[in-house]
């Protein structure tokens, strides 16, 4: 799960690195990820990964690195990005063994 192992060609990356970067599709992720999913071309895998916040498996299938922590952010907010944000908590819940800091 490094950068080497990046797919360019994954739907999922490019709706997260254009998602990220545009307020109106910020907004269609909140309210319209099915319908943003299916514009965007993502596969059933890709689509499930998401829907279930599975970091793991979205890396697996080849999401970039730096994108797994921006997935994070778009479910659960930008605010106060710090160890204790949800975005954060959330991350390490999904990207962490359990028990482990």
């Amino acid at each position: 799960m490094g950068v080497m192992d990046t797919d360019r060609t994954l739907p999922a990356n490019r709706l997260v690195f254009e998602v990220r970067r545009d307020r109106k599709l910020v907004e269609r992720f909140a309210n319209d990820l099915e319908g943003l999913m299916k514009d965007y071309g993502l596969s059933e895998a890709e689509k499930k990964a998401l829907r279930e916040i599975d970091l793991k498996a979205l890396a697996a299938l080849g999401m970039h690195p730096y994108f797994l922590p921006q997935v994070s952010r778009l479910f659960k907010g930008t605010g106060y990005n710090h160890n204790e944000s949800a975005a954060a908590q959330l991350y390490a819940s999904k990207m962490l063994a359990p028990g482990k800091p």
